[in-house]
Formats: C-alpha cells, structure tokens, sequence
C-alpha cells in the first residue's frame, strides 16, 4: 500500500435524485426523511456509507486489504474471529495472552485495519462476541459524513402501483390485480459535506493515500452501480474537495464550506432538474488550503 495520508481534507458533494426515494425512513412507512420543522429532505450518514462500501467491494472485489466488515449476510463476528485466529488467540487463551503481550488489542486493530477499507475509512465497532471476552476494539475512523439535506424543501408523493401476478390461488379466483405504494421525491438535490483526518489515519487505522483516491472515485460513482426502480435516477453532480497543507488544517471547515453556494434560478417555480440551480464556488482560499473540483 501507499504512504498514509499527510493532510487534512474537507469536501462537499451535491447529488441529485429524481422520481425516487433517496432514504425511506422505517418508522414513517418507508417515507423519505424529512426535517419536520423546514421540509427539507434528509439522507443519513450511514446510507451513504453503504453506498460507497457496495462501491469498493464491486470495483475490488474482496482484494487483500479492500475487503468489507459491514456487510450483507456475513455475521460481525466471523470477520473478527479472522483477528484472532492470525494472532494465535481464543476465548480460553486470551487473558493469558494479554498478561504476557500489553499489545495485543492494539495488534487486533491494526489486523482489521490492514484487512478491511471500511474500518480503514469509516472505523467500527468490533465487540461482537459474547459479553465481549474477545473483541478487536472500537475503532474511530478518519472519513467522517454529515447528513445530507437538500437545498430546498422537497414534497414527497404517495404513488399507486398496480401489479397483475396474484400472490395465493384463493386471490386469483376473486381480483385480477394486486395494488401497492410506493414514495416518491419528484426532484430534490442534495448536499453533504465530509471531513478526512490526516492525524486519525496517522494515529490510528493507517489510511493510505490510494484509499483516499478509492474514497474520491466510490462518491463520485456511488449511485452508478447501485440502482433500483425505488430510488429513482440518482447521481453525484458535484465534488468539491478542500485540501489543507497541514495535517491538522489550516482554516476552519465552515468557512470553506461557504464557498460552494447553491441557489435556485427561479424561485417561482419548482425545480425539476439540476440545471434550476445556480452553483457557484468561490476559489480564493484561505493561506495553505487548495481548492480541487474533483467533479
């Protein structure tokens, strides 16, 4: 692998969905999230992680050092018993261990590190294993995301589907037709802003310069390969990254946050597409920051 990462980041994406639901909500129906309070539309943190973990682990298909812990279908604790089985330690055997190797969490950590690009990237939680006598740690990640939250309040619709397959033999000598829902955002562009700490890839998981052009290519692609007929047309349409001289920064993240602007052309009529908005980005940075419009 490459050298771990020497400077700190920040960036800000603009993604867009059409006639889709970018993240139900399950307590609401499978309702897209909303803020209650301004209508604006919400997508978590972790749904967009999920996005670029299905990204890494199609482009690099289980490669030594790419691999995905949160995954579907694989049990938490299979990846972790991997730790531990490469270091010579069971349930039985721990305490002993740990007596004679003061190291020997650390040396857990850095295993999953090495293996997995999400606990590399995002960090983990690994104390899967009961009233957790083996774990491998907690594990804080360098790659950070807020929520994204759209830039104007989106209306979501309640559609009527039709199906024409029955489901048991007793329905289909009655209907001819199954009827269904589903939710909808007629359009809504969205922006989340990120962090990358160069100081908790040093420190802690081993973030590499190539993971970093790994990360920046999974958000750009990160709706190209996980499509379905529930989300719509989704697509990244901006990604700006903030790049500091430092490992520690050398401006704070909200002011060059406020350099990307988003406004909407015409305010008396919906917006419909992304070409309704106005972006614009203001390039003068700040001592030591650079400035790089990834897409």
């Amino acid at each position: 692998m490459s050298e771990v990462i020497k400077n700190r980041y920040d960036f800000v994406v603009l993604f867009e969905v059409e006639n889709g639901n970018p993240n139900g909500d399950p307590d609401a129906g499978n309702m897209p999230r909303i803020d209650p309070e301004t209508g604006l539309g919400l997508v978590t943190d972790v749904c967009l992680k999920r996005k670029i973990r299905n990204y890494v682990e199609t482009a690099k298909e289980d490669e030594a050092g790419y691999r995905i812990y949160i995954k579907e279908n694989v049990p938490l604790n299979r990846s972790d018993s991997e730790a531990f089985a490469h270091l010579g330690v069971d349930e039985k055997t721990i305490k002993e261990k740990k007596k004679r190797n003061e190291n020997l969490d650390v040396e857990l950590r850095d295993y999953m590190c090495r293996e997995f690009f999400d606990i590399r990237t995002f960090g983990a939680v690994m104390t899967t294993f009961v009233k957790n006598t083996l774990n491998c740690g907690q594990v804080r990640g360098p790659v950070q995301f807020g929520f994204a939250k759209s830039v104007d309040a989106v209306v979501p619709q309640e559609v009527t589907i039709t199906r024409v397959a029955i489901t048991t033999e007793e329905d289909a000598g009655r209907k001819n037709t199954e009827m269904g829902r589903k939710y909808i955002i007629p359009y809504g562009l969205y922006r989340v802003e990120g962090y990358v700490s160069a100081n908790l890839a040093r420190k802690v998981t081993g973030f590499t310069e190539d993971d970093l052009q790994l990360l920046w290519q999974a958000i750009m692609n990160m709706f190209e390969l996980d499509r379905s007929a529930a989300r719509g047309n989704m697509a990244v349409r901006k990604l700006v990254v903030f790049k500091h001289e430092s490992e520690l920064g050398n401006a704070p993240a909200f002011s060059l946050f406020n350099k990307l602007k988003v406004e909407r052309k015409d305010v008396s009529k919906p917006a419909r597409c992304f070409e309704d908005y106005a972006v614009s980005l203001d390039t003068s940075m700040p001592t030591g920051v650079d400035c790089i419009e990834m897409l």
